[in-house]
């Protein structure tokens, strides 16, 4: 017999038949074949695989939306389950496809589109559990089922988007009126407490004013009584009234030559006939200087 040279790659196995029927499984690198009775098949994988299935459905609020799940699977190592995925099914892709499509067409129309967002990792373990339970007697082993995408219309995406820009703007519009309410309140707390130091303070200066003015008016007074005394006993003959009333007179003319220096009031308007100086003249001496 005549045999011919086959060489299968790694990562690989190739499915012998003799005459029809299933021989043995064909190992990476190099093996021989009988001529005309044996026929090796086209290359199986056994590497981790991956299929991209994008399905569209209705959420419970009637939204449409296109959910992309990524299949993750490999063929099983054991000689039976290389058989199974092999002889067993036609179209492995097709049919993977199709049991996703089941399972999400029944789990997606139960939940609000906002919901299909959040638990989207129950649905994915949903579709691993409803892939390993029919894919595993063929041979397959599902590794994952990550759900990728999610994606609904874009009048859909628009209105969400603006729903969560109004939302936003709500909730920034009520932190800036809880942040002004809170400067005002402090603002106000803080005119209330300078008002009130401003207010110990003036009533503080006012007091310490009152006690120099009664001091000084006490001083003012031990002076004038020293200095009355004084008079009193260098000369003879003059009673206290009289010197106070000298003393008084002599601080009506300060004043008036007080008056008189300042820039702003240097006139004073008097009676300047004799007559009249002699009446002011009496006028004090009866005032000031008569018993």
């Amino acid at each position: 017999m005549v045999c011919y040279p086959v060489c299968t790659e790694t990562g690989n196995v190739r499915m012998v038949e003799r005459c029809g029927a299933f021989t043995y499984i064909m190992q990476p690198g190099l093996s021989f074949v009988i001529c005309c009775v044996d026929e090796a098949s086209n290359h199986v994988s056994m590497r981790l695989q991956q299929i991209k299935v994008t399905c569209e459905t209705k959420t419970k609020d009637n939204v449409f939306t296109n959910i992309e799940v990524s299949i993750q699977y490999q063929i099983k190592k054991e000689e039976a389950a290389m058989h199974s995925a092999y002889y067993r099914l036609s179209d492995p892709h097709r049919q993977i496809q199709a049991y996703v499509y089941d399972v999400v067409r029944s789990t997606v129309p139960k939940l609000d589109l906002d919901n299909v967002f959040l638990e989207k990792d129950e649905t994915a373990k949903q579709v691993a559990e409803n892939l390993k339970e029919n894919f595993g007697s063929f041979g397959y082993e599902i590794l994952a089922t990550p759900i990728t995408a999610i994606e609904p219309a874009v009048e859909v995406k628009n209105a969400m988007n603006q729903i969560n820009k109004a939302r936003r703007v709500k909730e920034a519009a009520g932190d800036e009126g809880e942040a002004k309410k809170t400067r005002a309140i402090k603002d106000a707390e803080a005119s209330a407490r300078s008002i009130e130091i401003h207010a110990k303070a003036d009533a503080e200066a006012l007091y310490l004013a009152g006690v120099g003015l009664a001091r000084q008016r006490q001083a003012i007074m031990s002076g004038l009584r020293e200095s009355v005394n004084a008079f009193g006993r260098e000369i003879e003959g003059i009673d206290p009234k009289q010197v106070l009333d000298l003393m008084i007179v002599t601080q009506y003319f300060d004043m008036m030559q007080s008056i008189g220096k300042e820039s702003r009031s240097n006139a004073l308007f008097l009676n300047h006939s004799p007559s009249s100086l002699a009446d002011l003249t009496q006028s004090v001496s009866r005032g000031f200087m008569s018993r």
